[in-house]
């Protein structure tokens, strides 16, 4: 073999080699941040703010972990309720401020931490895949305090994990959903995209394989298919009538993500995009609108699904 030849192919096998390993390092290291988000602490106490008796709850899920939340029921009540969940490596407090929208309009509001989030248990975090039989369960514990209409109300992490409960949850009358994702290998794309500053066409092609090992370390490890994290599939399932929420300058989680839902449910939804809002910001750009809308969606679906 030709001393050129033999370069070439080394040079090949070195740069193959090289890409296999890093692959499987971007792998694991995405399948940790993902599986592990970090575990913000809950204060001691609900906020003084809320002006309002805040119970202390729990329940277990299919799996055994405890769950934990702040029930509030409403000092003047309408009969129904509304589930608010928080976004990733956050707590209940993150979605609290929600509660005195909902409280005023006489909605008893539950709050819970998601599973490996705030005071419940659990190792891993799952986007959905174990999260829907979470909250499924959670409505049924709230429907025997309150009988009438459940609505669920969720951001980001919490939206998405709102979309694929409506498919798995019995009784529900309406979900409003901001900024979630559609299915968990995009928004996986995004990361990766966002972390290495290349742009979609990145996670695509050339670190499709890191998204994919990080797939396997969580279905090896864990026995749990971070791919079945998909609100666009629920969203075809599901009758539930939903309002999709996103932001023209959200760039954690591209308004596409909720276009693609909206495409996908249409017969059931409907889509509110706020011109100028970041993240989960809908109700930082206006306050009114954000409770004409969310509380009138509500309003407007008062049958269960």
């Amino acid at each position: 073999m030709r001393a050129g030849v033999r370069t070439a192919v080394w040079f090949v096998a070195i740069t193959t080699g090289a890409y296999l390993l890093g692959s499987l390092i971007a792998g694991w290291t995405l399948a940790q941040m993902a599986l592990h988000p970090g575990r913000k602490p809950l204060p001691p106490a609900a906020p003084a703010w809320l002006h309002s008796p805040v119970d202390d709850v729990g329940i277990s899920s299919v799996d055994g972990v405890p769950l934990q939340a702040w029930y509030i029921p409403a000092a003047h009540p309408n009969g129904a309720a509304v589930i608010l969940l928080h976004g990733m490596a956050d707590t209940r407090e993150g979605v609290a401020g929600y509660a005195v929208m909902f409280l005023r309009r006489g909605y008893s509001v539950l709050l819970p931490d998601s599973r490996a989030h705030g005071a419940s248990g659990g190792a891993i975090a799952t986007y959905g895949v174990l999260e829907r039989d979470d909250v499924r369960r959670w409505a049924a514990w709230l429907h025997l305090r309150v009988p009438g209409c459940e609505y669920l109300f969720g951001e980001s992490m919490g939206a998405a994990i709102a979309i694929q409960a409506s498919a798995v949850t019995p009784g529900l009358c309406a979900v409003a959903a901001e900024s979630s994702f559609a299915t968990f290998r995009e928004i996986a794309n995004d990361r990766i995209s966002q972390f290495t500053g290349l742009g979609l066409w990145f996670p695509r092609t050339l670190g499709a394989p890191a998204r994919d090992l990080a797939v396997l370390y969580g279905i090896f490890r864990f026995h749990v298919d971070l791919a079945d994290a998909s609100p666009l599939r629920a969203i075809r399932e599901s009758r539930v009538p939903t309002l999709l929420i996103c932001g023209t300058a959200d760039n954690n989680i591209p308004m596409r993500h909720s276009v693609e839902l909206f495409h996908a449910g249409a017969s059931h939804s409907a889509l509110w995009i706020v011109e100028g809002a970041e993240h989960t910001g809908a109700v930082s750009v206006d306050p009114g609108e954000f409770e004409r809308r969310v509380v009138g969606w509500f309003e407007q679906h008062t049958l269960p699904n």
